[in-house]
């Protein structure tokens, strides 16, 4: 079944080498927002709660609900809102709810009085850009109790072995992107290779979910737009396979 996003608040601040050319500070200055305000949405906070004239949810059971990926779950501003999000969170338990942070560190903090070892229907997924980022947070993504981890390579600065969190059994997939729009730094498609061939190697699962804009492919540079990041990663994919 389709996702739908969940922003129950939108704003962020930048932390690391990863966020330099976000998407979301991109999009805000063409629409002349201020993303450096973290405020809580007046109109999406109870998304996954609304219902409509039949009483029936308006988000299907079953539906993957990427959440707040407009900001970042964990962030200091949200922390007076974020028990009101938790309660959402275990109101639905017939929804994915895929929670994807770069504040990992903050995590355990910032968990629900009763979440044990984790809500069966939370996975928690920690972006990494770079080494540097991998090796500073992805520890914390181990220790952290939670049903589901995933990591996302997001945006692929580099190539980043995996092989210490690979091997350990905990990571139950690895995702890779691009980075998108006018700056976007490159993706090298042989990155994205032996990042694959790593998770083969423990059997851990794989997506290539975008190319980004700035693609690097058999050592030639190809430009591509942000509309199309999706279904070439697609076609990329079909070659990894093939491999």
């Amino acid at each position: 079944m389709k996702g739908i996003l969940w922003n129950p608040w939108h704003g962020c601040h930048k932390c690391s080498e990863g966020c330099a050319n976000c998407f979301v500070f991109y999009l805000d200055k063409k629409r002349d927002v201020d993303t450096g305000t973290v405020r809580r949405s007046k109109t999406n906070f109870s998304l996954p709660m609304r219902k409509n004239r039949q009483g029936e949810f308006k988000v299907a059971s079953g539906t993957e609900v990427a959440t707040c990926f407009t900001s970042d779950f964990f962030i200091e501003e949200a922390d007076e809102w974020r028990d009101e999000a938790w309660d959402i969170i275990k109101s639905r338990p017939d929804l994915n709810f895929l929670i994807c942070t770069k504040r990992i560190q903050r995590a355990s903090d910032c968990l629900p009085n009763d979440w044990a070892d984790g809500y069966e229907n939370v996975a928690i997924a920690v972006s990494c850009e770079n080494i540097t980022a991998a090796k500073n947070r992805l520890h914390y993504l181990l220790d952290l109790p939670v049903k589901r981890r995933y990591i996302f390579l997001s945006p692929l600065l580099e190539y980043i072995p995996l092989n210490e969190f690979l091997e350990t059994g905990l990571i139950d997939m690895v995702s890779v992107g691009g980075e998108s729009y006018e700056n976007a730094r490159l993706c090298d498609f042989d990155w994205v290779k032996r990042i694959k061939e790593d998770c083969d190697k423990y059997g851990v699962p794989f997506d290539f979910h975008q190319t980004g804009s700035n693609f690097v492919y058999e050592g030639r540079s190809y430009r591509i737009k942000h509309h199309d990041e999706y279904e070439q990663a697609k076609k990329a994919m079909k070659i990894l396979h093939k491999d």
